[in-house]
């Protein structure tokens, strides 16, 4: 016990540590307790932040800064109209027409798994083809059950839908606008000395600025990639796999291996074992093995890189804590925590 309140005293006698413990606890609580509550807001604080990089880009060809943060916040409501409007969709039309081919599928499937028993007896049985059947089509049911319950709550989801899109376009032009006086607002309550949270703050800020810079340009060139060769091949729902495929690299090594499975799922219905499909799955593996050993280094040179260890542990705890949005945001948060443990102090001098 002595030992433990020995190492205790020591890391926390120093105010800066208190202050910079405090507020990442501070953080850490409101966000697990209100993040529901307060999910528009938090929401407008990130995509302010990611626009103000763009104003800041503005603000050095000399622009005044209003003109810079119109420029950026009308370009990012065109952005989101073009989304909402143009590509969801199709996505959504895509979307149908694979959820309704499901059951032909597995139907293909279904013949194609009957015959091994007769190619290999001694490895696989009919019972445990019929079974393996059997629990593919459950966990179908309850997917779409799951669905179901999820449509009959769209009124409420669309409420929902509504308060973001009239709350958060407010929130972000007010907060991008007044950026230094809610700055100064918040500075008012930290200590004067705050020199260790200023230095976490400038590596996240650079690591995460670095971060999502890259991110967006992968997602971008790999989607673009993707809807090419896939449309120039013929595959079914283009669209929706390429942008599954672009999205997949927020999460590192995982969404790569789970996104391959529609992907092969898809052109193996749609042709079977033919040269088509070869050349398809040719092409999908080029296209990963270059996003993997060409484009990723050359976007994200800047970014300290985290061990794969660390990558996967961070997907796992902040996707149990938070679900998908924590799978999303487990690399800026795992940033975050390296440059705590990189800015806190290593020995500190007992107070005179």
């Amino acid at each position: 016990m002595k030992m433990i309140t020995d190492w205790f005293r020591h890391q926390f006698n120093n105010p800066q540590v208190v202050f910079l413990t405090l507020f990442l606890v501070l953080l850490f609580v409101v966000v697990v307790l209100m993040g529901n509550m307060l999910a528009p807001l938090l929401a407008a604080v990130v995509i302010a932040y990611l626009l103000e990089g763009l104003v800041g880009v503005l603000e050095k060809t000399r622009l005044p800064r209003l003109i810079a943060v119109l420029v950026v916040y009308f370009a990012f409501l065109l952005f989101v109209v073009l989304i909402l409007f143009g590509l969801l969709p199709l996505l959504s039309q895509q979307a149908t027409q694979f959820v309704q081919q499901i059951p032909s599928m597995l139907n293909v499937g279904q013949d194609v798994l009957l015959k091994l028993p007769e190619s290999y007896p001694e490895i696989v049985s009919a019972e445990q083809i019929g079974e393996i059947m059997v629990l593919i089509r459950t966990e179908l049911t309850s997917w779409g059950q799951k669905l179901l319950s999820v449509s009959l709550a769209s009124v409420m989801g669309l409420i929902t839908i509504l308060i973001y899109l009239i709350l958060m376009p407010i929130l972000i032009f007010f907060m991008m606008k007044d950026k230094e006086a809610l700055v100064a607002w918040v500075a008012r309550f930290a200590p004067s000395e705050h020199q260790l949270v200023g230095q976490v703050w400038s590596e996240v800020d650079r690591q995460i600025g670095n971060y999502v810079r890259g991110k967006f340009w992968e997602i971008v060139i790999v989607w673009f990639a993707c809807v090419v060769t896939f449309s120039v091949l013929g595959l079914q729902y283009t669209m929706l796999l390429a942008v599954l495929v672009g999205l997949s690299v927020l999460i590192p090594f995982v969404g790569a291996a789970v996104v391959t499975i529609p992907v092969v799922f898809v052109a193996w219905f749609q042709w079977g074992f033919t040269g088509d499909f070869f050349v398809l799955v040719s092409a999908y593996l080029i296209i990963q093995a270059l996003d993997g050993n060409l484009l990723v280094p050359m976007l994200f040179s800047e970014v300290n890189n985290l061990h794969p260890v660390a990558i996967i542990a961070a997907v796992l705890i902040f996707g149990g804590l938070w679900g998908v949005l924590g799978v999303f945001f487990a690399i800026p948060l795992a940033t975050l925590v390296h440059a705590v443990i990189n800015a806190w102090p290593r020995e500190t001098e007992d107070p005179v």
